[in-house]
C-alpha cells in the first residue's frame, strides 16, 4: 500500500465506491430501478462529494496551522453553520431559492463567520496564532448564541436541531448533487493547486517566504476555499464528525509525505470512508438507519487513537 501510485490508489477507491449501490436489499423488485437511480446513486454521489471535501480540507488546514488536530471547525465554519440552522429551526422559516431554509441559513452562517477569520488571515502582519485566536473567538461567540437560541426553543425545534446536528445523507433525486457540485468542485480545485506552497509552509513561514510564497495570499486562499466547500457540505448534510481530522492521518500512514500526494489522496479516501460509513449506517439497524455522523464518530475516535499510537511506535 505504501508504494502504490496516486493512480492505483484512485482506482482502488473508485472500485470500493462503485460497488456500494449494489449493497443492501435486492434490487430485483418492480421499484428496483427507482431505488438504484433515485435513492442509492444520488446518496453515493453526495457522500463522495462531502467526504472528499472534508478529507481534503482537513489536510489543508493541518498543513496551514502545522497542527495535526486542525479541522474546519478551527476557523468557525461549523459553529457558523450551526448558528444559521438554529435560527431557522427555532424562529421558523420556509425555503429560499428552491432550497430548504435550514440549508441556506447554515451556508450563510458558515460563510459569514469564516469571512471574519479570513479577514484576519489576509492581513500582512497577522500570524497563524492570530488566525487561530480569531477562529476560537468566533466559534465561542457563535456557540454562545446557539446555546441561547436552544434555551428559548420549544421541544419540536430542539428535536429538529438534534437531528440536523447528527449529520445524514439520505437523498431522493439529484438536487443535492447539483447544489453541492459547484461549491465542492471549486473548493477542491483551489485547495489541490495549493500543494506546493503548503509544502513550503510546513517548513515554517520564514522558509516559505524565502521560496517566494506569499503567505497572506496562501492563507486566504486555503481558508476561503476550505470554508466554501465545508459550508456547502455542512449546510446540506449537517456536521459530520472526524472525517476531516482522521483521513489525513490515515493517508500519511500509507506513505504520502508530500502534499502533491497527500491532498488528492485525502480527497479520495475521504470520499471512500464516508460512503462506506453511510453504507454501514443503512445496514446496521434493520428496518431503519443511523445518521452517518453517529457512525463516523463511533469509528473515527478509536481509529484516530490507533493511528496516533502507531505513529508513536
Amino acid at each position: 500500500m505504501r508504494n502504490l501510485s496516486v493512480f492505483l490508489h484512485a482506482a482502488l477507491c473508485l472500485a470500493l465506491i462503485a460497488v456500494v449501490p449494489l449493497i443492501g436489499p435486492s434490487l430485483d423488485v418492480p421499484s428496483g430501478d427507482f431505488i438504484l437511480w433515485q435513492l442509492r446513486v444520488p446518496r453515493l454521489l453526495v457522500g463522495a462529494l462531502v467526504g472528499g471535501t472534508l478529507g481534503l480540507s482537513g489536510a489543508v488546514y493541518q498543513a496551514l496551522f502545522r497542527n495535526g488536530l486542525a479541522t474546519p471547525s478551527t476557523v468557525g465554519t461549523l459553529a457558523g453553520a450551526t448558528l444559521g440552522a438554529l435560527l431557522v429551526l427555532v424562529l421558523g422559516g420556509g425555503s429560499a431559492l428552491g432550497l430548504p431554509g435550514v440549508a441556506v441559513a447554515a451556508f450563510l452562517g458558515a460563510i459569514g463567520l469564516s469571512a471574519l477569520v479570513l479577514a484576519v488571515a489576509a492581513r500582512q502582519r497577522a500570524s497563524m496564532s492570530d488566525v487561530l485566536l480569531a477562529g476560537i473567538a468566533v466559534t465561542l461567540a457563535a456557540s454562545a448564541l446557539s446555546t441561547g437560541l436552544q434555551y428559548t426553543a420549544d421541544s419540536r425545534a430542539l428535536f429538529a436541531a438534534a437531528q440536523w446536528s447528527l449529520g445524514s445523507l439520505p437523498q431522493v433525486g439529484y438536487q443535492a448533487v447539483l447544489w453541492l457540485l459547484p461549491f465542492t468542485l471549486a473548493s477542491s480545485l483551489v485547495m489541490l493547486l495549493l500543494a506546493r506552497p503548503l509544502q513550503a509552509l510546513v517548513a515554517g513561514e520564514e522558509v516559505a517566504a524565502t521560496q517566494g510564497v506569499s503567505i497572506p495570499r496562501v492563507r486566504a486562499l486555503a481558508l476561503g476555499a476550505g470554508a466554501l466547500g465545508v459550508a456547502a457540505c455542512v449546510a446540506w448534510c449537517g456536521p459530520i464528525a472526524f472525517v476531516g481530522l482522521l483521513v489525513p492521518h490515515l493517508v500519511r500512514g500509507l506513505g504520502a509525505v508530500t502534499y502533491r500526494r497527500l491532498l488528492p489522496l485525502s480527497w479520495l479516501y475521504g470520499a471512500t470512508l464516508l460512503v462506506w460509513c453511510d453504507t454501514l449506517a443503512r445496514l446496521v439497524w434493520p428496518g431503519g438507519e443511523l445518521p452517518v455522523g453517529v457512525v463516523t464518530a463511533a469509528l473515527g475516535a478509536p481509529a484516530l487513537i490507533f493511528v496516533v499510537a502507531r505513529r508513536r511506535r
